[in-house]
């Protein structure tokens, strides 16, 4: 342990202290959110920019008044407080407006994923009850294909919002800016009412087969999460600009970047999508001090080609999750990063981990009681000692994690009760308790002087998820889709590794049909495209004779992931998906060694 290393670690206290003041628990009673937070900013720095998009930029009293206005369209409408409106726009300055102007009401936003179409987009309406639904010009076509469908329930009117203006607004819809014009632009007194245990926003997990989970978030959690941020991890304030390129209908972007941004006056410099060639140019244009991202965007920019001055622009700190400890010193260095606030945590879930101490390859420690729990990976189960009780594991050894419920610690869960019950595991420790399990395996790890708190750092999602393009893919359900096709008797799913990818791949092991003697490759290949997003589609193929179950006939995976696709150790016909391809082919010794070696290009 240097000298150094105390002297950094003790000056980070002040960091801890204000995040525990921040987040003190207050009654669920308490009037506030987010809403409110952009009120008081406003009324402290009005003609600060809050936002700066494609050429645009509005000062915080300039964005305030447009989702004034947008509210007051929508009180007009006879919207009230707890209703429930789906919004499906990029990200923009109208995104923003629009959920602000909601909040300011009570009413929740069910913020939907863009990617969507067809049943998936009417699956996410429906599930949360929707009353209306706000589009993008950019939406108009998926929406306008499931407007009519007959499974569509709820759906009064449709608010039409304008992007490049090359689409009118059709005569099915209302143009929400024509509807907002002329609307008050002071603050409605709704605002006021709104408390910490309101429902705030709906967020909805990936849905591996295109029908998403609605994580409910009340204000609390999500002013929780944004104090996380410009507190402990950002360190953000009014004169700081954050870059956000993630989609703002995921959390990791919305509750801590634009949350920050919210709760402190800095900046918003928002792109609809990430673009590596235009990061640094963006980062050095509009001065952006800070960064939320994601451990896939900071491989990615590690493999565009490196230029002397890369470490030369305003960027100091940057907050997310998912850097994997082989790209996080490199990727500090080259690009002049001095702080990174990797955190851990779920939009449904109740434990959360931040690197507040700013230690490297280390996802911090947390104040909400956990546990750390042994997981039999090849059984693919929680294990128990001879009186069925879970075991907790040792330092340093990778457990389950689980997040115990209570009153301060609770589990919101999802819009569905069935769903929300599953993640839960009861009588644990004592009879009557509760615990979030995570899926995920954890351990602690040695950080040097850390003012005796744990440090913890993400091993690996357990066997019945993996992730893969920054998207959690459920193996179960991906092998019903693969089930379904009239070739596959059954399948086994399960994610392998590819050297320099971040994530795991997935991989299924395929038994085929009886009288079937070989996979129409053409005809699978078609049936996974059509059935599966890209991010679940699996990488490789392996045609099996049988498949391995245990004694309860639960299929054996440890073998499968640890052969994966080496061809020295199965004799096994073995297919993969290139990158950017849509046909599976077989995998041979040559393409075998461009994966080995990184270079594949995953």
């Amino acid at each position: 342990m240097s000298l150094r290393d105390v002297v950094t670690t003790m000056a980070e206290t002040s960091t801890l202290l204000q995040v525990v003041k921040e987040v003190k628990p207050r009654p669920s009673t308490t009037r506030d959110c987010f809403a409110a937070r952009v009120e008081r900013t406003t009324a402290r720095f009005p003609n600060h920019t809050a936002v700066i998009f494609e050429g645009r930029s509005l000062t915080w009293q300039e964005l305030n008044a447009q989702a004034n206005r947008y509210a007051g369209a929508l009180r007009t409408m006879g919207l009230v407080r707890g209703d429930t409106v789906s919004l499906i726009m990029e990200n923009r300055i109208e995104f923003l407006a629009a959920i602000i102007a909601m909040n300011k009401l009570g009413i929740i936003a069910a913020l939907i994923n863009t990617n969507l179409t067809g049943k998936p987009l009417v699956h996410c309406m429906n599930i949360t009850s929707s009353r209306l639904c706000i589009f993008g010009e950019e939406q108009l076509d998926a929406v306008a294909q499931v407007r009519t469908a007959p499974e569509l329930k709820g759906i009064e009117s449709w608010l039409f919002v304008s992007d490049t203006q090359t689409a009118a607004c059709p005569d099915w819809a209302q143009d929400f800016d024509e509807e907002a014009a002329g609307k008050p632009s002071s603050n409605p007194p709704q605002t006021s009412q709104n408390t910490l245990a309101d429902t705030a926003l709906y967020i909805y997990t990936s849905g591996t087969t295109g029908l998403p989970k609605a994580s409910v978030i009340s204000n609390r959690r999500y002013l929780l999460a944004a104090a996380m941020s410009y507190k402990g991890g950002l360190k953000c304030k009014e004169n700081d600009c954050i870059y956000l390129c993630l989609p703002l209908y995921h959390g990791t972007g919305l509750f801590l970047g634009v949350g920050a941004s919210f709760s402190t006056g800095a900046a918003m410099f928002i792109r609809r999508k990430f673009s590596g060639s235009n990061f640094l140019k963006d980062v050095r244009e509009s001065g952006a001090t800070c960064f939320i991202y994601i451990g896939e965007l900071c491989r990615y920019l590690l493999n565009t080609p490196q230029q002397a001055d890369d470490h030369c622009s305003p960027l100091i700190s940057m907050m997310g999750n998912g850097l994997r400890p082989d790209v996080w010193h490199e990727f500090k260095s080259r690009f002049g990063i001095k702080r990174v606030a990797e955190f851990y945590g779920s939009s449904e879930g109740n434990v959360a981990f931040v690197n507040m101490l700013n230690k490297d390859c280390t996802v911090g420690t947390t104040s909400i009681p956990i546990a750390l729990v042994k997981y039999d990976v090849d059984a693919d189960e929680i294990a128990r000692d001879e009186k069925g009780n879970l075991i907790k594991v040792a330092s340093g050894e990778p457990g389950l994690l689980l997040g115990k419920i209570t009153e301060k610690t609770a589990f919101e869960g999802y819009t569905s009760k069935e769903d929300t019950e599953k993640k839960i595991l009861r009588d644990v420790f004592k009879p009557g308790d509760a615990w979030f399990n995570t899926g995920d395996l954890m351990k602690t790890v040695d950080v040097g002087f850390s003012l005796g708190l744990p440090h913890y750092q993400f091993v690996d999602r357990i066997g019945d998820t993996f992730r893969w393009k920054s998207e959690n893919v459920s193996t179960n359900e991906v092998g019903e889709i693969i089930n379904g096709h009239p070739q596959i008797d059954f399948c086994n799913v399960y994610g392998v590794e590819i050297p320099k990818a971040d994530g795991k791949a997935g991989m299924a092991s395929l038994v085929l049909a009886p009288g079937v003697d070989a996979l129409d490759v053409e005809s699978f290949s078609s049936y996974v495209n059509e059935h599966l997003p890209g991010y679940a589609r699996p990488v490789f193929l392996r045609i099996q004779r049988e498949l391995d179950t245990t004694g309860t006939f639960k299929m054996v995976k440890g073998d499968l992931r640890k052969q994966a696709y080496d061809l020295n150790q199965i004799s096994d016909p073995v297919y993969v998906l290139k990158p950017r391809t849509d046909t599976y082919v077989l995998l041979d010794k040559e393409y075998a060694e461009v994966l080995r070696a990184g270079k594949a290009g995953y």
